[in-house]
């Protein structure tokens, strides 16, 4: 795992037993621990102060792009260029990869062309995932649920680079909107590896983006 790297966290609540999901990343490391900025919780887009014992759980995109998850507990806070947490780092034979059943999903607009059973255009995104995506119906097109269509869909990645990636989806809710555009969500049910996971690490390069400006 290299320094800067972007981790999702989540943490059960004590009394509410709710799961609260946080991102943070790492700002130094060595062989026993990982040194990690203070969390901001995804939800209210705060910096969470979490408490010394605090189990959590850790998800990553690694250097080969694969999603891998582990158990840790918050040891103690300390300063260094910025305030920061350590966390146990486990070794090797407790990091899990693991297939996503869940996926980072992030507002954004990207181009895509929709090919449909019964329409085809092209349109932006309003969020993509590993998992999916919304994406915007252009005034004059019709979409039903529970067709499928091809998107073929254009990433830039953070170093410029483009991805063209493409997935066959089951169009699985239309959102009608007289005063708003119209949406419609799509779920990924066939994809190449390769592909979803361009998906997923661009995904993750556009938390890392936010997350600086935030700190700017």
């Amino acid at each position: 795992m290299k320094i800067g790297t972007l981790l999702n966290l989540e943490l059960k609540h004590d009394k509410t037993g709710k799961i609260l999901k946080y991102r943070c990343k790492v700002v130094e490391k060595n062989e026993d621990y990982l040194y990690i900025d203070y969390p901001i919780e995804i939800k209210t887009n705060k910096t969470a102060f979490l408490q010394k014992g605090s189990l959590l759980s850790v998800e990553y995109v690694g250097e080969d792009q694969s999603v891998y998850k582990f158990h840790t507990e918050i040891i103690a806070s300390v300063k260094l260029n910025v305030p920061a947490l350590i966390i146990d780092f486990p070794r090797k034979e407790n990091i899990k990869r693991i297939q996503r059943r869940e996926y980072v999903r992030i507002e954004t607009a990207i181009d895509i062309a929709f090919h449909g059973s019964k329409d085809s255009f092209t349109t932006v995104t309003s969020d993509i995932s590993g998992g999916g995506m919304s994406i915007i119906i252009p005034n004059d097109k019709k979409i039903e649920e529970k067709e499928e269509a091809s998107v073929w869909i254009v990433l830039q990645m953070h170093s410029g680079e483009f991805q063209y990636v493409t997935a066959l989806t089951e169009v699985i809710r239309v959102k009608e909107s007289e005063s708003r555009a119209s949406t419609a969500s799509l779920k990924i049910i066939s994809i190449t590896k390769p592909d979803r996971q361009n998906i997923v690490r661009y995904c993750f390069e556009k938390q890392r983006e936010a997350r600086k400006k935030e700190l700017l």
